[in-house]
């Protein structure tokens, strides 16, 4: 059989920026401690830190504050400790209606159709979010941030869902809101989904999660294999 006329078997996606939005969540709270610390930063320089884990981005804070070098590895976990403290706190709002525009509904739809589903977020938080979001049985599996030893761009989270779900990488799509994110799929050679007008090398991109679907995904699937 031809690889042009399968399917997907399955669909991973990360969380922040394609299942629900916390990135301001996340800016607030990085915020609150570089400024504790005397480094500014805004939200422009948040974009570099989405889908960074928690000890990537402090790194990247410091060294945009020229701070590199400048706190013991204690001090270190004890300021990543304190974000994300500070971020499980501002978790505490997010309901249902939280979640980005179709995307309850395409996680329903592929579990209607027999395709695996499958979340690769580096936040250690994932579990409680989807928790919040009642979404805790919405995915075959959920990476587990303590078995993830590279971050993104290293496609190592996705490689291990795919493994987990027991599927090759080249029989899944991958959707991801950052940069990091695409070139993560792209390096572990899975067709990469792109949530954000500016971002590069993804197989299909689209503006917002507004205009993604099955059908969607499926059709774009069929036309890249076509050209294979």
């Amino acid at each position: 059989m031809k690889t042009k006329s399968l399917l997907p078997r399955a669909v991973i996606f990360d969380l922040d920026g394609v299942v629900v939005d916390t990135a301001h969540l996340h800016f607030m709270a990085w915020q609150r401690l570089a400024q504790r610390i005397g480094i500014h930063i805004d939200t422009g320089f948040n974009e570099q830190l989405k889908g960074v884990s928690r000890q990537g981005s402090l790194l990247r804070i410091l060294a945009s504050g020229g701070k590199t070098g400048s706190f013991t590895q204690a001090e270190c976990d004890a300021m990543a400790a304190e974000k994300n403290a500070d971020y499980v706190g501002l978790l505490a709002g997010l309901t249902t209606t939280d979640i980005l525009p179709g995307m309850g509904e395409l996680l329903h739809t592929l579990h209607e159709q027999g395709v695996l589903t499958g979340l690769a977020s580096v936040s250690q938080n994932a579990p409680r979010v989807l928790r919040a979001l009642g979404l805790e049985q919405a995915f075959n599996y959920v990476a587990d941030t303590r078995r993830i030893t590279h971050s993104k761009p290293h496609p190592e989270i996705f490689l291990n869902v795919c493994e987990a779900l027991n599927i090759s990488p080249q029989h899944a799509v991958g959707i991801e809101d950052a940069q990091a994110g695409i070139d993560a799929l792209r390096a572990g050679g899975i067709f990469a989904i792109g949530i954000g007008a500016t971002l590069e090398g993804a197989n299909y991109r689209l503006a917002s999660t507004e205009g993604l679907s099955w059908a969607v995904i499926r059709q774009q699937w069929l036309r890249h294999h076509a050209d294979i």
